[in-house]
C-alpha cells in the first residue's frame, strides 16, 4: 500500500471516486481555519509585548507632563518679573504717583493687573499684566512675594512693596533645584 493511501482523501481520489471537502479538512489536507486565525500563544505574546511597551511609555509622559508644568512656571515667573520691571521703569520715569518708602515697585500683584492712573489724565490707566497667573504647581494664584526690605531668601512678605515673586510649591524639580527658588 503507498503511503498516501492511509490519508482517506488521497485513497478516493487514487480509487477515482470524487472527494468532498469535508472529508479533505478532516483529513488534514487543508488548515484553512487554522490560518486565518491567531492562536492563543500568539495572542499572549502579542498582549505582553504591549504591555511591556506600555510600561516604558507610561513613566516618558508622566515626566513630559512635569516638564510642561516646569516650564508654565517658568513662563509665568518671567512675566510677572517683566511686569514689575515695567512698572518700575515707568514709575522712576514719573509717569505715576508713588507712594515713599517704596522705591517705585508695586505695591501688591494686584496693582500690576488693575493698572495705575497716569499722572496728569483723567481716567487713562495703565495695565502691566492681563491678569494674575495660576502657578500650575501649587493650582492657585497665590505667590509668594519679596520686597526690597526683605532678605533675599526670605519666605515671608515685609508687606512694603513687590520686588521679587516666587512659587509657594515645595517640590523639586527634574534639574534638582527647588521651585520656590526659581
Amino acid at each position: 500500500m503507498p503511503r498516501n493511501s492511509r490519508i482517506p482523501g488521497i485513497r478516493a481520489a487514487a480509487k477515482g471516486r470524487s472527494v468532498s471537502t469535508s472529508s479533505a479538512i478532516r483529513a488534514g489536507r487543508t488548515t484553512r481555519a487554522n490560518a486565518l486565525g491567531m492562536t492563543l500563544l500568539e495572542l499572549l505574546i502579542a498582549c505582553s509585548i504591549l504591555l511591556v511597551l506600555a510600561t516604558v511609555a507610561l513613566p516618558l509622559t508622566r515626566v513630559t507632563v512635569i516638564r510642561q508644568r516646569e516650564q508654565l512656571l517658568r513662563y509665568d515667573l518671567r512675566e510677572m518679573r517683566d511686569a514689575i520691571d515695567r512698572y518700575r521703569d515707568a514709575a522712576d520715569k514719573g509717569m505715576f504717583q508713588v507712594q515713599a518708602g517704596t522705591e517705585n515697585y508695586p505695591p501688591d500683584l494686584d496693582t500690576l493687573v488693575n493698572g495705575v492712573q497716569l499722572t496728569g489724565t483723567q481716567n487713562v490707566h495703565m495695565r502691566f499684566l492681563r491678569e494674575k497667573p495660576v502657578d500650575p504647581m501649587t493650582g492657585n494664584n497665590d505667590w509668594g512675594l519679596r520686597s526690597v526690605q526683605d532678605d533675599p531668601d526670605s519666605t515671608s512678605w515685609g508687606g512694603q512693596d513687590v520686588f521679587d515673586v516666587y512659587s509657594k510649591a515645595t517640590g523639586t524639580a527634574l534639574d534638582g533645584t527647588k521651585y520656590s527658588d526659581w
